[in-house]
């Protein structure tokens, strides 16, 4: 990392600038070896190596791949914290060609997650020298973020049991956004995530004589515009949901009437309310609109993540910490996004918050990136190693305030 440190705000901890070479390699080596989601075993066995030589005690195989490392204040305290970084990488074949680019291709780290590995990291090893607190902390390491539910499983493996947190936090960087600038928002951040399938069934027949059967393709067509009528007669006008139609799969000629069309999408909402009206509202139009045609409709649904929705008294403790680490003018408010986040887990049964910190608009990528944009789970990504020091600071600060209050 470079040593000028004329950008970095002045509150950042010396200590944490001190290390910033140590935990930059870190994260590139987690990024030049990407693990999909419950098969991070390298990253796994790389982050507990390195905690254990910390003298942080570790505890490991929560949803599979999942780990937990257990820091002890100096003085005696009943409150507990929890940390949380994400781990997996995306199915994307990389197009960066600079030395920490993925060795695998198929597989990148284009989220960023090494980036949120390294900054937990950064202040483990910070926390873990000091221990100038009362209480615990608790640093998760979760795996299976993007689409396996890790949060969800390392419940099941009994995480809130074992490690009794008053309360829990997690970060994402977020490109396009000022680097080392933090937003936050209280209530909904991100959407729940959820998806269908329907296939619609017809009588299959020559395409020259389409009397003979029973054509699906409009009747496919026309769910794909009714699913719309949901959001704008249906769902309350103040209330947020979207219904994307993605994939649509029939036929096998061109002079042949297919027997089914199957149609594929997504339903994002903020609320659990709208969620089962869009849900409801869904089978019934499937049952009666392809009945008008004579044929008939069947219906998947998958419930994936619920939303994520910040605690308020939680959030606005966060914006505090962040106001003394960045300065009130670089603490935005946070737009809520109709992307999902399996965070939302862990905040349906604890207090905490989710937020963000800026990634930048991709000029600290060196050469050798790919022409894409620095955006998220594009082949083109790289995290910002320019924001471990800031966010490793806000997770010290975070600590320390928490546990003192």
């Amino acid at each position: 990392m470079s040593s000028d440190t004329t950008d970095l705000p002045s509150t950042v901890l010396p200590e944490l600038l001190d290390q910033a070479p140590g935990i930059q390699a870190l994260r590139r080596d987690i990024h030049a070896h990407p693990e999909l989601c419950f098969e991070e075993q390298r990253t796994s066995e790389l982050i507990a190596r390195q905690l254990a030589e910390w003298g942080i005690e570790v505890h490991r195989g929560l949803g599979t791949t999942g780990l937990v490392g257990v820091i002890k204040g100096q003085r005696p305290g009943a409150k507990a914290i929890g940390l949380r970084a994400d781990m997996d990488a995306l199915p994307v074949t990389e197009q960066n060609k600079f030395p920490h680019a993925s060795r695998h291709p198929g597989r990148m780290h284009a989220c960023g997650h090494d980036g949120h590995v390294a900054m937990l990291m950064a202040a483990a090893q910070h926390l873990a020298a000091k221990r100038d607190f009362a209480g615990t902390v608790y640093l998760v390491f979760q795996p299976a973020e993007e689409g396996g539910g890790g949060a969800r499983e390392m419940m099941k493996d009994g995480l809130f049991e074992r490690f009794p947190m008053d309360a829990i936090f997690g970060m994402h960087n977020w490109p396009n956004m000022a680097a080392g600038q933090f937003a936050i928002n209280a209530g909904p951040c991100f959407a729940s995530s959820n998806e269908f399938r329907v296939t619609v069934i017809g009588k299959g027949c020559h395409a020259a004589m389409p009397h003979l059967g029973l054509d699906p393709m409009p009747v496919a067509c026309q769910l794909v515009q009714s699913f719309q009528t949901i959001l704008t007669r249906s769902l309350r006008p103040i209330e947020t949901g979207v219904i994307s139609v993605t994939m649509i799969e029939a036929g096998v000629a061109t002079n042949v009437v297919p027997e089914r069309v199957t149609l594929q999408g997504t339903v994002r909402t903020f609320t659990t309310d709208a969620l089962d009206l869009i849900e409801r509202r869904m089978r019934e139009i499937c049952e009666h609109v392809p009945a008008g045609f004579g044929c008939t409709a069947e219906v998947e649904f998958h419930r994936n993540y619920p939303p994520t929705v910040n605690h308020p008294a939680e959030a606005e403790f966060v914006r505090g910490v962040m106001r003394e680490v960045v300065g009130p003018q670089n603490v935005l408010e946070f737009e809520p996004t109709m992307g999902a986040e399996d965070f939302s887990f862990f905040l349906e049964k604890k207090p905490g918050a989710y937020f963000v910190i800026g990634n930048g608009d991709g000029a600290h990528r060196e050469g050798g990136h790919g022409l894409g944009p620095c955006m998220l789970h594009n082949p083109s990504y790289d995290f910002n190693d320019r924001l471990i020091p800031v966010g490793a600071t806000l997770w010290v600060k975070l600590v320390e305030r928490w546990l003192a209050a």
